[in-house]
């Protein structure tokens, strides 16, 4: 092909036919540009197919995450009611209820005392931040719903912080001081297992009927119920927008279906 041009080329020179030739050359010139154009054209299809085949892939990892996020904050949910309702049982007590029952003050109290930190499940969220990836979602909407989703995160992690400090401040430091946790944490196991685990071991009474008559220790299952009821509104929360961004993910791959 480039044989038979530069002929052509020649040709005009020798007839001397100037004019033609320019034009031809420009012509020329304007089948290479517009060649190189439809190239470049080719090659950004191919990357925006690469870079669309690569954002579907996060959007359905951000996807699992998400179900796998709901199923643990169902389960923190579950877990933080029972602390609240044992919170409450045990003001029951400090309101006077009567120590009859040493297993059900036992049970309830290290039902408060036993909890865990809820710690988000956004992996593909963090690999796409720590990446500098965060730019290939192209929907705004969904991008948007990640970054409050993670700003949410971040607010109930402030509030455990807070509970915790509460937490010890209130309820470890008085019962460190005043019962002795081996016996009740071995009884504890061992009704919580059905006796599987743990021991059936005698609840001493007089420590109780002591703590009972602390003010701090009472106060600290007050901070129980409120902090865990806070906790549980800001899950709620976190849910109800995983959700919905579930919902945006489905509409936005299903138009590459």
């Amino acid at each position: 092909m480039i044989k038979f041009f530069r002929k052509i080329r020649q040709n005009m020179i020798k007839e001397n036919r100037v004019s033609k030739y320019l034009l031809y050359a420009i012509g020329e010139i304007v089948l290479v540009v517009i060649g190189i154009l439809i190239a470049l054209q080719i090659n950004n299809n191919n990357e925006l197919n690469k870079a669309r085949e690569k954002e579907l892939k996060y959007l359905k990892n951000i996807k699992t995450d998400l179900l796998l996020n709901i199923d643990n904050i169902n389960s923190f949910i579950e877990k933080r009611e029972s602390s609240i309702a044992s919170a409450n049982v045990v003001l029951e007590y400090y309101e006077g209820k009567p120590l009859t029952d040493l297993d059900d003050f036992n049970n309830h109290c290290l039902n408060v005392y036993i909890w865990h930190k809820f710690y988000q499940i956004n992996n593909t969220f963090l690999e796409l931040t720590n990446s500098g990836n965060l730019a290939l979602i192209s929907n705004d909407s969904i991008k948007n719903q990640l970054l409050n989703i993670d700003a949410l995160y971040k607010e109930l992690k402030g509030e455990e912080e807070h509970y915790r400090f509460d937490t010890e401040e209130l309820l470890y430091g008085p019962s460190f001081r005043t019962l002795d946790l081996n016996p009740l944490t071995k009884k504890y196991i061992y009704n919580v297992t059905n006796g599987q685990a743990g021991e059936n071991r005698e609840i001493p009474r007089a420590n109780f009927e002591t703590i009972l008559k602390d003010l701090e220790h009472k106060n600290g299952f007050v901070m129980a119920d409120y902090e865990f009821t806070v906790m549980n509104g800001q899950l709620r929360e976190m849910k109800t927008m995983s959700e919905e961004l579930m919902k945006l993910i489905d509409k936005e791959t299903h138009t590459d279906d």
